[in-house]
C-alpha cells in the first residue's frame, strides 16, 4: 500500500514579512510550530547568500527548537555549506541561486556542475543529512543526480504551474510525469515543489511516485486571509482529495 503524500511547508516568506520592517516578528519558529500542529511533516527554509529573508540566526534557532525536521535549501556555496555542516539539518536541498531573481527560476545544471555537486553531496551526506537536488525533469539531469550519490530529487514544478497556454501546460506536465518515472527507476525519492497552489494541486497529483510536496508562497499568502493553521490544513485536504 502506498504511503500518504506528505507536505513540507516553506516558511521563507514569514521571514520576508519580518525583514520588510526589520522587526522581531513574525517569528519563523512560531510559524513552524503552527505548521506542525496543522499536520505538516517538515519545514523548509532557504538560506540565501544575500540573506533576503531567512537569517543565519533563524537556521540555528530552528535547528534547536523546531518540532519538525528541517529541509535547508541552499546554493552550493562554501559559506552556506559550512553552516549546513554545523547545524546538520535532516535534509538539504541544493538549488541554483541568482542574486537578481525574485525566486528560484529553474533547476540545477547537474551535468555541467557535476564534480562540484558530487563533492558537496558527499560532504553533506557523510555529515548525516539527506541531500536532495532541485532539478528540472530531464532524463540526463536525473541520471547525473543519481551518480552524485544524492538520495532525493525535487522536481521543479514552477514552469508547469506558471504556464498559461493549455497546450504548453500539458507538455510540461507530461515531462514531469516522465521525469518522476525516470527518477523512480534510478532509485531516487521524488519530491516536488515551486508554484504549487490550491488551483493546480489536482494536476500536480497526477505526477507518480511523489513522496513530499514542498510548498511555501501560496500557503503563506493564503494565511493572510484564513490564518496559517487553516492554510496548511486546506492544502493537506486538497492533497488528500487527490
Amino acid at each position: 500500500m502506498s504511503q500518504p503524500l506528505k507536505l513540507g511547508v516553506n516558511i521563507d516568506h514569514v521571514a520576508t514579512l519580518r525583514q520588510a520592517r526589520g522587526t522581531l516578528y513574525p517569528d519563523p519558529l512560531e510559524a513552524a510550530k503552527i505548521c506542525a500542529k496543522a499536520g505538516a511533516v517538515s519545514i523548509t527554509v532557504h538560506l540565501r547568500e544575500d540573506r533576503r529573508h531567512i537569517q543565519d540566526s533563524d537556521v540555528y534557532c530552528l535547528s534547536e527548537k523546531c518540532p519538525l525536521p528541517i529541509n535547508l535549501e541552499m546554493a552550493n556555496s562554501e559559506e552556506i555549506v559550512q553552516i549546513a555542516l554545523k547545524v546538520k539539518p535532516a535534509e538539504i536541498c541544493l538549488v541554483p541561486e541568482k542574486r537578481q531573481e525574485l525566486t528560484t527560476e529553474g533547476g540545477l545544471d547537474v551535468v555541467r556542475n557535476f564534480q562540484a555537486l558530487e563533492k558537496t553531496v558527499r560532504r553533506l551526506q557523510d555529515n548525516g543529512s539527506v541531500v536532495s537536488l532541485f532539478v528540472d525533469a530531464d532524463e540526463k539531469t536525473l541520471q547525473a543526480c543519481a551518480k552524485t550519490g544524492a538520495k532525493v530529487v525535487e522536481l521543479h514544478t514552477g514552469s508547469f504551474c506558471d504556464a498559461t497556454d493549455p497546450i504548453l501546460a500539458e507538455q510540461l506536465l507530461k515531462k514531469l510525469i516522465d521525469g518522476a518515472e525516470c527518477a523512480r527507476s534510478l532509485g531516487l525519492q521524488v519530491n516536488a515543489g515551486h508554484g504549487i497552489n490550491i488551483g493546480n494541486i489536482a494536476r500536480i497529483l497526477t505526477i507518480p511516485h511523489l513522496d513530499t510536496l514542498n510548498i511555501g508562497h501560496s500557503i503563506i499568502a493564503r494565511a493572510v486571509f484564513v490564518g496559517l493553521e487553516n492554510a496548511v490544513a486546506e492544502m493537506m485536504r486538497a492533497m488528500a482529495d487527490g
